[in-house]
């Protein structure tokens, strides 16, 4: 074998020779792509819208076009309402024709119900005076049966200014749960305490009361023989003149009427009148009653 030292064989490639800034790879795809994709593509859209109307115009030709169908609308409507304008004119004019008529027929049937009020009431009066015998006169102003008048007290009773429709407190009730109203059996005691301290004849705002006279409440109304009261209470009592006011301020009703201003704000004032007049009561009930016969 000679001694020739052996060269390690060389190695070829196909591969074409490298570029001198392949190492700047990241530098050059910046140069070559210095527009984003996204950019670019935005611009290719502006270019093919280009070819149609404006974006501002066609803004303007759809406000104009909304415009326009709202003017329609509108002028439809107006002429929907020129056209049932005349029906509903004179189905307003047919309803306040029947109000008319009806509250008519009330009235009517309100005078005749008076009218028999009266004529009842005179026949009742008759009989007391009739059957009455010399007391007459004073079972006739007992009953109510007359108009009255002479020296008496008036008292007006009215609620609290701060009264409220709800509450509660020691004056609850079913009937009135708010402290600073007036309640029924308020206005009971005023006319009990009026009584025992000499009044011959009472009325609560017009109304006359009798010995059968009821004084109750209905939801947050008071009612006298069945007919509801609005305050303020006018209380027109017939005694004799201060003594009688004196009388009743002093008695146990007169103290509760005075506790109700101080510890509820109920509003009451009390006066000594020269004359007050009363009507008769608006209906009587004539009850009569027959001696029996002993048992033996």
């Amino acid at each position: 074998m000679c001694g020739m030292s052996q060269q390690p064989p060389v190695r070829s490639t196909s591969s074409p020779s490298s570029r001198p800034d392949a190492s700047m790879s990241l530098l050059t795809n910046v140069m070559d792509h210095s527009l984003d994709e996204g950019y670019a593509e935005a611009a290719a859209r502006r270019a093919e819208g280009g070819k149609g109307l404006p974006s501002t115009l066609r803004a303007k030709l759809g406000l104009a076009a909304a415009l326009l169908l709202s003017a329609v609308v509108v002028t439809l409507g107006a002429a929907q309402a020129r056209i049932s304008a005349p029906t509903l004119a004179k189905e307003r004019e047919q309803l306040i024709q029947r109000i008319e008529a009806e509250t008519s027929s009330a009235d009517s049937l309100q005078k005749n119900v008076d009218s028999l009020r009266d004529s009842v009431g005179t026949k009742q009066r008759d009989a007391l005076r009739k059957h009455g015998g010399d007391q007459a006169e004073l079972v006739s102003l007992l009953a109510g049966a007359t108009p009255v008048r002479g020296p008496g007290v008036k008292i007006v009773i009215d609620d609290a200014k701060q009264a409220r429709t709800s509450g509660g407190g020691p004056r609850e009730s079913s009937g009135f749960s708010d402290t600073g109203r007036v309640r029924d059996r308020d206005m009971q005691r005023v006319v009990n305490g009026l009584w025992q301290s000499g009044a011959e004849a009472i009325a609560i705002n017009g109304q006359r009361l009798t010995a059968l006279s009821a004084i109750r409440a209905a939801g947050d109304a008071i009612l006298v023989d069945n007919r509801p009261l609005v305050p303020p209470y006018t209380v027109l009592a017939i005694g004799d003149g201060q003594r009688f006011s004196t009388a009743f301020q002093d008695s146990a009703d007169g103290q509760y009427l005075h506790v109700l201003q101080q510890n509820y704000g109920i509003r009451a004032s009390i006066s000594t009148q020269d004359e007050v007049r009363l009507p008769a009561a608006p209906s009587l009930i004539v009850r009569t009653a027959t001696p029996g016969k002993g048992t033996s």
